[in-house]
């Protein structure tokens, strides 16, 4: 079942408050097939923090079986980033499928 817009502004709620106390805006551009194509707004643009809230959104978005990737179409979310949010995902998942604590 796809994911609505809703339930991906519902997901990173907690973000989208803080974003809302300094005029930022998370904008969900399409949710089809899984990939979920964002823009972040208003206060977000030119903001040194933006990178960092793309951050928290990806790794939010990510961890749910329907999203297939996350996009930030402004380009709020540098591959190096990415990689790291993926890598610690993996490390993640292999860690608690062998029952190791982290």
């Amino acid at each position: 079942m796809p994911i609505s817009a809703e339930e991906v502004l519902a997901e990173i709620g907690p973000v989208q408050e803080t974003l809302k106390a300094h005029d930022g805006v998370v904008t969900v551009i399409d949710t089809s097939e899984g990939v979920i194509m964002l823009s972040l707004d208003g206060g977000c643009v030119g903001c040194s923090s933006t990178p960092m809230t793309a951050m928290q959104i990806y790794y939010s978005l990510k961890k749910l079986d329907e999203v297939v990737d996350v996009v930030f179409v402004n380009g709020e979310l540098p591959e190096y980033m990415r990689s790291f949010i993926d890598q610690k995902m993996e490390d993640e998942s292999s860690d608690s499928s062998t029952g190791e604590i982290v």
